[in-house]
């Protein structure tokens, strides 16, 4: 395992669930979707596991509504790590990350990835993270074409721009106090943030009328979005096919399994 520099980044590892049974929970036998075991290992034990084991990761934070409930079997050994430490979720993602982000438990810059990123590897860490630049927000993506050559049959929420067709890779770098007004935002959307056209209607109808007409790259769309928030916001395309792919539903699952059983 290699060793996480001083300086490295707070890595926040969302691992809560909505209100009521999460159906992928329950047709695992578990109680939190987190829990999922994959090829016998939890989903949760997993995302840490690489987050630990990247150069560029210096702690890692597990978000959640009640994550000392997410320490048993094999991950009841995190609590014994002085990298790992917990933090409760409140009523939404992006408040509960504006709650922690930059403070003494949680430094910038911020990682921000999910519990259900299974595929996730040091390599797609170091990768997005090499990406970020000088950019205070930067989302990690994978191209259609990358991952439908891999993975043909996988069905995934595919934004469309003028430059290609993308969908989103769970890891979201906040560099800096910036994001602030883009957290903000992300709090107002979140129930939209899979629908890109009512995210995009956020930042005025000109860039609204351009992403309807696919007339604007990505990377060109979210450098006016970010700009209408004071921010350098910018995409990171990730080379690895299986960034894109999470657990969703019952084929995602069968999916990553396959993947990891046959190797990549």
């Amino acid at each position: 395992m290699s060793e996480a520099q001083p300086d490295g980044c707070t890595a926040i590892v969302l691992a809560g669930q909505r209100p009521g049974v999460d159906p992928m929970a329950e047709a695992t036998g578990q109680t939190y979707k987190a829990l999922i075991p994959v090829c016998g290992q939890s989903m949760l034990a997993r995302v840490c596991s690489t987050l630990l084991g990247s150069a560029g990761v210096a702690r890692v934070i597990i978000l959640a509504q009640e994550p000392n409930q997410l320490l048993i079997g094999d991950t009841a050994q995190l609590a014994d790590n002085p990298r790992v430490s917990l933090a409760p979720s409140g009523m939404g993602i992006a408040s509960s990350i504006a709650k922690i982000a930059g403070t003494h438990a949680a430094p910038w810059p911020v990682l921000v990835t999910t519990a259900d990123h299974a595929l996730l590897t040091s390599a797609m860490v170091e990768e997005f993270l090499g990406g970020v630049g000088e950019a205070d927000l930067a989302i990690g993506v994978g191209e259609r074409r990358i991952v439908e050559s891999a993975y043909p049959d996988t069905k995934r929420t595919w934004l469309k721009f003028s430059d290609g067709h993308y969908s989103g890779a769970n890891l979201f770098a906040l560099r800096n106090a910036q994001v602030a007004d883009a957290l903000e935002l992300w709090s107002g959307v979140e129930q939209d943030r899979k629908k890109s056209l009512s995210i995009m209607s956020r930042f005025g109808p000109l860039l609204l009328l351009r992403a309807l007409t696919r007339t604007i790259a990505f990377p060109e769309a979210l450098h006016h979005a970010g700009k209408r928030l004071g921010i350098v916001a910018k995409p990171v395309v990730l080379s690895q096919p299986e960034a894109v792919i999470d657990v969703d539903k019952p084929e995602d699952l069968a999916l990553v399994e396959g993947i990891l059983t046959n190797g990549r």
